[in-house]
């Protein structure tokens, strides 16, 4: 078995380590675009807020025309060629060429147009599938709902899991067989990732035996093809004249930006978690950073309830003085005490302040606490 680069039989044989690490590169292309599109959607919401809404759809679509530019000029995925990978048509029949580490892509080794498509519904296709199932298995009520500002999320899951139609019946086996679904799936892989670590499979994938291709390291062949073709581009012929150079300008940008997405993403995937390291609470980088207006301001002290008030329980944490039952949509009000939002609202519109300090209080004032 490989654990490094340099050992086993076959030098161009990836290690299970360089396979791993370039499938997490491309899963974390897709959390990064999402937080750059809704950091720019709070400016530009007119926009952008429809593009964050369909989020998986639009990612897919852009990594659809990625994936099959890269697959299509060098024989590999984005992420596997930002890690010196490639893919091969698997011979039917390993001659002693094909193991000679001679690198390259001879004719009957580059992908063809079903390889490609085949690559494509498992780079694109079952991603997204997975990611609409986890967020339909959410929507349910299923594992951590994100969705925090909408009020009827719980009235439309409870309807969703407590009705008698046929449709309320599916909601109700999905939720129940998909987290068993999903565990087994990770579980498949992480069987054929084992296989693979210890040389008992050529794939560490299972679904790269159906489309006909394997992963090889690229080769000193494979880099002289590359270095020729750039030289090619940079011909004299191609540099007459400034039209013709504008002219080749517009015609090569769409592949320029393309290939420039190797850098691009990966740098950007960096800054992002360095400045989501550096802003956290826990940064290191808060303690050597001191304020020029001097120490921060305390907290201000709680208000004391009203002997008139209603009753007011310091331990009973979560739960709503007016309902007496667990907090829903939590709502502060400017005496600083925690309600539901319906409680709270309603409390507001008939009495006009708030029902412990009866300090007085209007609709607007309210603000929901996200926790």
């Amino acid at each position: 078995m490989e654990f490094f680069n340099d050992l086993g039989t076959d030098p161009l044989k990836p290690s299970l380590f360089e396979l791993v690490a370039q499938e997490q590169l491309r899963d974390l292309l897709q959390p990064a675009l999402k937080y750059v599109l809704a950091v720019f959607a709070q400016r530009y919401p007119r926009y952008l807020l429809r593009i964050v809404n369909r989020h998986e759809e639009f990612y897919a679509a852009i990594m659809l025309l990625v994936e099959r530019y890269y697959l299509r000029k060098h024989n590999a995925s984005f992420s596997e060629n930002f890690y010196g990978l490639k893919r091969r048509r698997r011979p039917y029949i390993e001659t002693s060429r094909a193991k000679a580490a001679v690198g390259g892509v001879p004719p009957g080794e580059a992908l063809g147009s079903r390889e490609i498509w085949r690559s494509l519904l498992f780079l694109v296709g079952v991603p997204y599938l997975r990611a609409k199932a986890q967020d339909y298995y959410e929507e349910l009520g299923g594992g951590v709902d994100t969705d925090v500002l909408d009020e009827n999320i719980g009235t439309r899951q409870l309807q969703a899991l407590t009705e008698n139609t046929w449709k309320a019946r599916l909601k109700r086996s999905f939720k129940v067989v998909y987290p068993w679904l999903n565990v087994s799936f990770e579980l498949w892989l992480l069987s054929y990732n084992m296989a693979y670590l210890f040389d008992r499979k050529p794939f560490y994938r299972p679904w790269l035996s159906w489309i006909g291709v394997d992963l090889r390291r690229l080769g000193s062949e494979d880099f002289r093809v590359a270095a020729s073709a750039a030289q090619k581009k940079l011909s004299p012929n191609q540099r007459r004249g400034i039209l013709a150079w504008i002219r080749h300008a517009l015609i090569s940008s769409p592949q320029t930006l393309l290939d420039s997405l190797r850098l691009l993403l990966p740098t950007a995937i960096f800054s992002i978690k360095f400045l989501e390291w550096w802003y956290s609470p826990g940064s290191p980088a808060r303690s050597l950073s001191t304020s020029p207006l001097g120490p921060a301001i305390p907290p201000p002290q709680m208000l004391l309830p009203h002997p008139q008030g209603i009753t007011f329980n310091k331990d009973s944490y979560g739960v709503c003085p007016i309902c007496q039952g667990p907090i829903n949509n939590a709502t502060a009000l400017p005496s600083g005490y925690v309600f539901c939002y319906r409680c709270a609202y309603d409390q507001v519109e008939k009495h006009g302040r708030c029902p412990v300090t009866l300090l007085p209080a209007r609709a607007w004032q309210l603000r929901k606490v996200l926790v």
